[in-house]
């Protein structure tokens, strides 16, 4: 996603399984978190993001309305082929914390699938519980994302 903005300033964990850094907007600063967490399948990570509370956990419900959505997206996917580039064996999964930001997910991986495409295997999950590579005009529940081997 190379044709937006992004913020390249970021704290790293020792491991590359977190990482933190500022948004920068009409709301102030507001720190966000990255994180990958092992799951139950073999060489599987789930990515979560959010903004960092002050108990130490993450919000992945609530909308900053910083006016850099975009931005924010293009740093995780930035982050994604980073932490991947550390562990190219993992896949990455996700989704929305709503039906709303699954769609958006969704969206941002239409827009800019022909970059994405260059660097990754993009996968759906469907509605029946398959994984199939992902179709731009196709609605998924989860997504996969994995390193293209050279």
């Amino acid at each position: 996603m190379s044709r937006y903005e992004k913020y390249f300033s970021f704290d790293i964990s020792e491991d590359s399984s977190l990482f933190e850094f500022v948004s920068v907007g009409p709301k102030g600063e507001i720190k966000i978190v990255v994180q990958f967490t092992p799951t139950k399948t073999k060489h599987v990570f789930n990515l979560g993001f959010g903004n960092l509370q002050n108990d130490g956990t993450i919000d992945d419900h609530i909308v900053n309305d910083n006016k850099d959505r975009d931005k924010i997206l293009a740093t995780v996917a930035e982050i994604v082929f980073y932490f991947l580039s550390q562990y190219p064996n993992l896949t990455i999964g996700f989704t929305g914390s709503t039906e709303n930001r699954t769609r958006l997910y969704r969206m941002a991986i239409t827009l800019n699938y022909s970059e994405l495409e260059q660097s990754f295997i993009i996968m759906g999950l469907t509605d029946s519980g398959a994984i199939e590579i992902f179709h731009q005009k196709k609605s998924y529940k989860a997504f996969f994302v994995k390193l293209k081997q050279p």
